[in-house]
């Protein structure tokens, strides 16, 4: 897959004091996550991958200036294909058109690329019957690229399991603001009655598939019903494909299965093709007209 170009349609923005404050992490909150993080690397079903990050860090080290891999080449169960040292909009964007993106929990951060990418085509996507009963109650207002600082910190924001930890780093949240600003980035809002942000998600817009980056909720069902919500758009724009990188129980419900890389590359976006429903989203329809319609 060779380097794709964007459009950037929105200036890149100053860092207002809200997202100022997101970006900070105290020392002693770094040391707490490097620590949760190395204990986490060497759990027995994770320190295999132990190995193919040395490869890749002394191969980093010997060639630092080196461009994005060429996923098309890939080994079969190769996974870790890079160091990711530049977080750059471009560099970001020729990544996802490559199949690639950027993940860890601490540093050196690694380029990904599954041997499977777990997805969904839009309108195939699953609600449940329990969930569609929720939504005709039309309790919840779902927005799209309203409060992408809110939603980011709700997706790093503390949970349970491994004492909270995760991978939306200062870091990772100045990198994707920028991508927001460039309108690669989307964030899905889902308010209750008392206007208050229940719950929501964000993703990468990559041609004409949408890759999951992270959800949230604050109250029971709410980020299932912004993503289904999001899913009736994806559909009606003319995505074809909502990545959510691995399979998970829950996204195996909701209709995702795994395809081979090499058939998810084959829905990855040609160098210089645009984006097809460029600018700030905006809903069009409610949570009810969705399982309505």
């Amino acid at each position: 897959m060779n380097s794709i170009e964007r459009p950037t349609r929105f200036e890149e923005r100053p860092i207002a004091p809200r997202r100022a404050a997101l970006f900070q992490e105290t020392p002693l909150a770094a040391l707490r996550r490097y620590i949760l993080g190395a204990v986490w690397a060497l759990r027995p079903s994770r320190i295999s991958r132990l190995i193919p990050i040395a490869r890749v860090s002394i191969s980093h080290l010997m060639h630092p200036s080196r461009p994005l891999p060429e996923t098309e080449a890939l080994a079969p169960h190769t996974e870790i294909v890079g160091l990711a040292t530049d977080l750059t909009p471009a560099t970001l964007m020729d990544a996802y058109a490559r199949g690639l993106f950027p993940h860890g929990h601490i540093a050196p951060l690694k380029w990904v690329c599954p041997t499977d990418r777990a997805v969904v085509r839009p309108q195939e996507f699953h609600i449940s019957s329990r969930l569609r009963s929720i939504m005709r109650k039309n309790r919840y207002r779902v927005t799209f690229d309203t409060d992408f600082e809110g939603v980011i910190g709700g997706c790093a924001a503390p949970r349970r399991g491994w004492l909270s930890l995760t991978w939306i780093t200062p870091q990772i949240m100045a990198a994707y603001a920028k991508l927001f600003d460039a309108g690669h980035v989307h964030s899905f809002e889902v308010w209750n009655k008392n206007g208050e942000l229940a719950g929501g998600g964000y993703g990468v817009a990559v041609g004409r598939v949408f890759v999951i980056e992270s959800q949230f909720f604050r109250e029971s069902n709410a980020s299932k019903i912004g993503f289904a919500v999001l899913a009736w758009h994806l559909a009606k724009w003319g995505f074809v494909l909502i990545d959510n990188k691995w399979l998970t129980t829950a996204t195996e419900r909701a209709g995702f299965g795994d395809i081979p890389r090499q058939d998810y590359f084959a829905q990855l976006p040609e160098p210089g093709e645009p984006p097809i429903h460029p600018g700030r989203w905006q809903a069009e329809a409610d949570p009810k007209a969705v399982v309505s319609g």
